[in-house]
Order: C-alpha cells, then structure tokens, then sequence
C-alpha cells in the first residue's frame, strides 16, 4: 500500500485531501502544528481508518520530525503554511519564515529520499498587476514591500523558485500548484476568509459587510474539485507511465462573482435578513492592506494536460458552506 504524508493535513483543503487519499486507499501520515488546522476536520478517519496516521502539535519547521516521515512516504503533499490576510498582517515575519524554510526542508528531504512532491502555492503571486486572466506563464508581480500583505505572496513566490531550483538543480520530483480562492466545508471565517463570513454572518442575522461597493471580484472553487486537481498531478504517472516535473498548474474556475454578488447569493440560501453593508477598506484595514480588483485563472493547462474541469456551481459552493456552518451553529447550541 503506497504511504503519502500530507503536511498541513488538518487545515480546510489538507483534510479534504486526506479524505479522498483514504477514499483511494492510500496509508496517510498528518503532520500540523494545528495554528490554524483542526483535529475536527479529521475526526471521523481518525475514529474509523486505521490507515491514517496524524502527528498533531508538531511544525513543519522540525526538521528531524519532518525528515523521517518523508522517508516513510512515498508521496508528499506540502500544504503547511501560514494563511489568511488577518495572520499575515498580525505576524509577518512567521509567515515569511514558516513558508519558506517549510518548502525549503520539505524539498531537501524529498531529495535526501528521492520522493514526489506536490508544493501547494497561491494566486496571490500574480499580484496587483498582472494580466488577466492569469496564466502560469504571466509575470508574477507583487505590491509594494512596505505593505506586509504581500510578505505572504513573495513567500509563496519563493516556494515556486524554490521548487524549480530542487527540480532543475536535483531532479526532484516537484511539481506546484497555484490555488485560487478555494471554498468549502470546513474553511474557518475567523482568518477573514470571505465566503464562511459572509455565512456565519448570516445565519447569525449579523450584518454582511462588503467593502468599497462590493464590485471586487473573485473567481471561487470547491475544495473537492481542487483535490481532485492536486490528485491527478500528484499521479499522473503512475495512470500515464510518464510525467513532466518542474511544472506549474493553476487550479481555480474561470468563472468571477462580484464580492456583493456572493452576499446576495448567500442571504436567500440562508433564509436571512441580514443586511449588506458597504465598508471603506480604509476603516478596517491600514495602510499595510491593499484590495485585488479582480482575481481569475486561466486554467488551459490543467484542462489540456490533467483534463481538470471544476464540476461545482457557485450555488452550489455556497449551499455546501451553508450546510457546513448551519451543523457547527446546531452542535455549539447543543453543548
């Protein structure tokens, strides 16, 4: 039975992945320092699979730690990561050092031991300029660096150089993936991630805050599709007998919704009254924040080479989200 160490395993897209590695038949070891990860998120395969194997309360960073569990792996996922604007901002510095000394340790032992990596990067590497759509070829094109919200972007960056340089100077076996704005069961909303506030928000008759009208948009993706993007990389040559490394895939949908768009989709989906309230950017955030006006991949690549095709609808999406918080909300008023 092949073994695949997924780091990062307990946070929103980690746990998504264990479960359909686990669905596959794969033996699974987890290793999160659960910062922003959750033993919740892998409960039922924790009670009920004996193939997975979680090392909880351990960082990335301990590289003795991380050393042997990629030697007993086969494959590995590198999904451990600092993540979300407000994180980022509160604590630069960790972000810039856990993301890249991660990737750093992560891609030595993959070369130590000669694994297959897939290294778990962001569409936030195209930055404010680049144009759109974007694809893995454009410039990637960062903000300004006194604003400390592109520290988690040049980390991100630098995982991808890193990558290419193990792969181009080793042979390692690495590939990376650009995410973009994923969504789904089990994204938390208290590290400012869009959609889950919005939800939470409105099934707690709070009001839905939008920020400079509203017209910002965003193209959003299941999780599960995303999963199913990052497995067919991972194993494309064991379908195929052949893969290239040292590539890079956009995963995402080509699809955009305006941020006021998503808030007026998720109020009827949950039967709410909340209202939408517009916000300056300005008044919440300082100078250190800057907003994208729009965010939307060209996923060409992926769909000629991995024949990748999200298959979820925006409604779709939120509906899953809607059901995810309304189960947390009923199970907080039970305890």
């Amino acid at each position: 039975m092949k073994k695949v160490l997924v780091t990062g395993g307990a946070g929103f897209v980690g746990s998504h992945l264990v479960d359909k590695l686990l669905e596959l038949g794969y033996q699974v070891t987890v290793i999160d320092d659960l910062s922003t990860g959750r033993l919740e998120n892998l409960e039922k395969p924790i009670k009920n699979n004996p193939n997975l194997k979680v090392v909880p309360q351990i960082s990335i960073l301990d590289r003795w730690v991380l050393d042997g569990l990629v030697f007993q792996s086969d494959y590995v996922f590198h999904l451990a990561a600092v993540v979300g604007v407000k994180e980022v901002l509160r604590n630069p510095i960790n972000a810039i050092h856990t993301n890249i000394e991660g990737t750093r340790l992560v891609l030595e032992a993959a070369k130590k031991y000669n694994k297959m990596v897939v290294i778990a990067s962001s569409s936030e590497v195209y930055g404010p300029e680049a144009e759109l759509p974007y694809k893995e070829t454009s410039n990637i094109l960062t903000g300004i660096n006194m604003r400390a919200r592109w520290s988690y972007a040049c980390s991100k960056a630098m995982d991808e150089f890193l990558a290419l340089s193990y792969y181009k100077q080793y042979g390692v076996k690495v590939n990376v993936v650009r995410l973009f704005n994923v969504v789904g069961p089990r994204q938390r909303w208290e590290y400012g991630m869009v959609l889950p506030n919005f939800v939470i928000n409105a099934l707690l008759l709070k009001p839905l805050i939008v920020h400079n009208g509203g017209n910002q948009t965003r193209s959003f993706c299941h999780v599960k599709d995303i999963v199913n993007g990052m497995l067919k990389i991972m194993f494309y040559e064991d379908f195929y007998g052949s893969a290239e490394y040292g590539q890079i895939f956009n995963l995402g949908r080509e699809t955009e919704i305006t941020i006021k768009g998503l808030a007026e989709m998720v109020l009827p989906l949950t039967n709410s009254l909340s209202p939408i309230i517009n916000v300056s950017s300005n008044d919440v955030y300082d100078f250190e924040f800057e907003d994208m006006p729009r965010r939307r991949p060209d996923i060409s690549k992926a769909r000629k080479i991995l024949n990748f095709e999200p298959s979820y609808t925006m409604v779709e999406m939120v509906g899953s989200v809607v059901n995810y918080y309304k189960e947390e909300l009923r199970k907080n008023n039970d305890n």
